[in-house]
């Protein structure tokens, strides 16, 4: 049977089978109720998500621009101008690899699983249950640090607006952690008493993302003075310890760091209209646009920060980038606006990690998980995973009253954990492909540069994996180490250990309900 006629075949069976969990659902389009029928999976979501919804919400969590100006600085110590510019170039080009191999397996199985899912449904039979167990934990534990993070770094934002003031006024670690909650508090009600305004405050962040960058370049180009186009673009150096080659491949970790997060949008698949089009073409496009908006805010960084050694050594390098317009007010101005966008992520960051939480226990990966894949029927969200992420995300950021270095430690776990669940599931559809086994059907389709790109897409990902590991400055002391791959070690033990206790029994890999490998019905909620 053709690709056509087994979606039709599909689509039938699909009309006659009771995948819609609540009355008032209103699902309209006949691909996302074939979607789910082929997934096993009731429809207990709205899909009240269009495109321009969808495009804001990857992109005000992905936030490049914003995070080249936050965080990418710490990049000039390994290369200088010139390594820090050349490696964005190269690091986007082949990340783009690794995006395009998720959004096609987004298209073959739009579901709020994800990785862990592909996983189940691409990997051999013999290994599908543990490797798709492994990768539900990691990328469950990875969103985990993602959320904490993420209202660290609005701290952060708190902390240069008192700067631009009091130079020398820093927060203890109390104030700082008692912020750091106080997001927390408000981004859940962002995502429970408020999750029915979440496609329009993703709208509204996406206009905010566009129009915010251009509020924010123009001024730094008009009014800060210029570094030289040969600092820039032919400038390089290393002042990190390693030699010039080693330090611009670490500084790749940063790069990625800024361009990560395209995946977001699979966790609320099932919320979006037209899924098995829509989710793959915004990941894709968005990734397009953050990385080009990105792209001109490091040019900008770069010609307008001022010297490289006193950006090294300043504590907060985008808000000397802005100090140097000459004006507090100007300044002002810029670290609200980019507040307001990085907080409007974390709005995002809680949503997904939530969805992944919800989806993982909904095939009982979790010690209990009937609790944290209960919906709330009248706001048809899983309101128990939100709790539970953000409970878990709280407890993260209790570790910086005791230690900022242990905070960082844990956090740390984000990319690495995310990026080897990529390299899991592309690694798996891979293999499928080469042993010329039959793949879903895809609306949005590599086609026959499927193979090349997700053998490169795999390749990449393990190399990041491995870069991952590499501390950004040599030699190391315990401050300065990178306790990432530490981290991951132990979640990767920790999911190991669930498994053998709770998962092997309780567990129920997804492509058990996969149509024409289902064992059982649908598959709802507890």
């Amino acid at each position: 049977m053709d690709d056509k006629n087994f979606q039709m075949g599909i689509r039938e069976r699909a009309v006659m089978a009771a995948v819609v969990d609540d009355a008032d659902l209103d699902i309209r389009n006949s691909n996302d109720v074939a979607d789910m029928a082929r997934l096993g999976k009731k429809q207990v979501f709205k899909r009240n998500f269009n495109y321009l919804s969808v495009f804001g919400w990857i992109s005000i969590y992905m936030a490049t621009w914003e995070f080249v100006l936050v965080s990418l600085a710490i990049g000039l110590s390994n290369g200088g101008f010139a390594g820090l510019f050349w490696t964005f170039i190269g690091t986007v080009i082949c990340y783009s690899s690794v995006v395009l191999s998720l959004a096609e397996m987004a298209s073959m199985a739009p579901t709020a699983g994800g990785q862990y899912h592909w996983t189940s449904e691409f990997a051999p039979p013999s290994c599908q249950k543990f490797l798709s167990y492994c990768a539900g934990w990691m990328s469950t534990l990875g969103w985990f640090a993602s959320t904490a993070s993420s209202v660290f770094v609005c701290t952060t934002l708190i902390q240069s607006l008192v700067g631009v003031r009091d130079e020398q006024y820093a927060f203890s670690n109390w104030q700082y952690t008692l912020l750091m909650l106080a997001f927390l508090a408000v981004t859940i009600l962002f995502n429970t008493l408020g999750s029915g305004s979440l496609p329009l405050i993703e709208t509204i962040s996406l206009f905010g993302h566009v129009g915010g960058f251009f509020v924010t370049i123009i001024p730094i180009w008009i009014m800060a003075p210029k570094n030289s186009a040969s600092d820039v673009f032919t400038s390089f150096s290393s002042t990190s310890g390693w030699n010039l080659g080693a330090a611009c491949l670490v500084t790749q970790v940063s790069i990625l760091y800024c361009n990560l997060g395209s995946d977001s949008i699979v966790h609320i698949a099932e919320e979006v209209n037209n899924a098995s089009v829509t989710v793959p073409r915004v990941m894709w496009w968005s990734y397009v646009l953050n990385a080009t908006l990105g792209f001109v805010a490091l040019i900008t960084m770069l010609f307008c920060i001022g010297s490289l050694d006193d950006a090294i050594n300043s504590e907060s390098p985008y808000l000397q980038l802005f100090l140097n317009t000459g004006s507090h007010a100007v300044a002002y101005v810029l670290l609200i606006l980019l507040f307001l966008l990085i907080y409007s992520g974390n709005i995002t960051c809680l949503a997904t990690a939530s969805r992944e939480v919800f989806a993982f226990s909904r095939d009982k990966g979790f010690p209990f998980s009937h609790l944290w894949s209960k919906m709330n029927k009248k706001r048809h969200v899983p309101d128990n995973a939100v709790y539970i992420t953000s409970i878990v995300s709280g407890i993260i950021c209790l570790i910086n009253l005791g230690s900022t270095i242990g905070f960082n430690i844990v956090v740390s776990l984000n990319l690495l954990a995310l990026m080897s669940t990529y390299s899991l599931s592309i690694g798996c559809i891979t293999l499928k492909r080469l042993r010329g086994e039959p793949l879903p059907p895809a609306r949005w389709s590599l086609g026959r540069y499927g193979l090349p790109i997700n053998v490169f897409g795999f390749f990449y990902s393990l190399f990041a994996v491995v870069l991952s590991c590499f501390p950004a400055y040599v030699p190391t002391d315990t401050s300065s180490a990178n306790w990432a791959p530490a981290v991951w070690g132990a979640v990767a033990i920790l999911s190991v250990v669930t498994y053998f206790l709770h998962g092997q029994k309780h567990y129920t890999p997804p492509v058990v309900f996969v149509e024409g490998k289902r064992v059982g019905g649908l598959q709802g909620t507890e």
